[in-house]
């Protein structure tokens, strides 16, 4: 039977052993490094595993090494130390009997969130190339078919790691896309899929941009794809994706600026392949706008619909999980369309609105999804 490809964007439920261990070396607790290198090989095993048995075709390492998504590029790169205010998204500053509930139960992740104080550089690219190899070895082990590893934007780091040593924010943009190149390479020249996380484009607008007005905010988020396209010049847009989303975390999402807003902006980043929202209750309707806006889309543009919600317990239907997918295989054509996930389902160390075993049986519900919707419609 046939199927869409399917995939996700990334993080996945890390065990406690992992989680310990990552804090452990956050807190600056001497680790023994085989050790380290032995659980997190085995963990990224156990995951592609489990992602190959639930249909998942194109694989990641699910992060696991990583403490979050944005904040490890300290541990690779000079120039981060420190912490720094916390800006609270503006949906949550809307709603402030919900933000402290999220506050008080736990569900808010507590790390340190460095600032750049120095000048860029590559510290070491040792802790990829481990990362590399395990996903790699975990692969063949598995027979998985196609591999994806993530890494940061040179915006999402000027997002929560703010500027307090460059001239202007521009020249720190500048600064990251310089040294972030070196971590792209080093993806792509191992043979993987290039996933850049770039949640800035839509979540920095209820944050880092909150006070801006709109053409201000578009002015910004286009220095961010200038930046990014930079750091890629040298890389075919067919071995990079990007992941765009508005904050993986539940609460009332009222402040979302609109896909319509900034997808014309997006679709000038270098990626051929494009992961967005569209599970959740706030994005859910967008796939309107792909089809309003479908002239802007350049035709080697691959759409990844996220098709899965990473903030709830639900395991949706692979009826509805194949309806979605339909909607963006009338837009573009069957050959455009693979089913993805809203966002990651591990986006921090230890925290996760999604039971782990939920999580690969929502994958489970997508790959039948993806077969629902080639061979049945929707």
């Amino acid at each position: 039977m046939q199927r869409l490809p399917t995939t996700h964007v990334g993080s996945l439920p890390r065990s406690q052993p992992v989680v310990d261990l990552i804090f452990a070396r956050e807190r600056g607790e001497a680790v023994d490094e085989a050790a380290f290198d032995a659980v997190m090989a085995a963990a990224i095993d156990d995951c592609v595993r489990r992602q190959v048995a639930a249909g998942v075709d194109i694989v990641s390492d699910g992060e696991m090494s990583k403490i979050s998504y944005a904040t490890y590029l300290k541990d690779r790169y000079t120039g981060f130390d420190g912490d720094s205010p916390r800006r609270t998204p503006g949906d949550l500053l809307d709603y402030p009997g919900f933000r402290e509930r999220l506050r008080t139960s736990g569900g808010t992740p507590t790390y340190r969130r460095p600032c750049c104080v120095g000048p860029i550089a590559v510290r070491t690219l040792e802790p990829l190339m481990k990362d590399i190899a395990h996903l790699k070895a975990a692969a063949q082990r598995h027979g998985a078919g196609a591999m994806f590893m993530n890494a940061a934007s040179p915006g999402v780091v000027a997002l929560f790691q703010p500027n307090q040593h460059y001239a202007d924010d521009d020249a720190y943009l500048e600064a990251l896309a310089h040294a972030l190149r070196h971590e792209y390479h080093a993806i792509v020249d191992a043979g993987l899929m290039l996933q850049i996380d770039s949640p800035d484009l839509g979540l920095g607008r209820h944050m880092m941009y909150r006070e801006l007005e709109e053409p201000a905010y578009l002015a910004r988020i286009e220095k961010h794809v200038e930046a990014l396209n930079y750091a890629l010049v040298a890389i075919p847009a067919d071995r990079v994706r990007m992941h765009v989303c508005w904050g993986n975390y539940e609460g009332p999402h009222h402040r979302d600026v609109p896909l319509a807003t900034i997808l014309p902006t997006v679709l000038k980043a270098k990626p051929r392949g494009l992961l967005f929202e569209t599970a959740n209750p706030r994005h859910g309707h967008e796939w309107a706008t792909v089809r309003d806006m479908r002239r802007q889309i350049p035709d080697d543009k691959l759409l990844i619909p996220g098709v899965l919600d990473t903030t709830t317990n639900f395991i949706e239907h692979p009826q509805l999980i194949a309806q979605r997918l339909q909607r963006f295989v009338d837009i573009v054509g069957v050959d455009r369309v693979i089913a993805g996930s809203d966002c990651g389902f591990g986006t921090f160390a230890g925290f996760g609105a999604v039971d782990e075993d939920i999580v690969y049986a929502k994958l489970a519900a997508m790959a039948e999804g993806a077969a629902l919707a080639v061979n049945a419609g929707a």
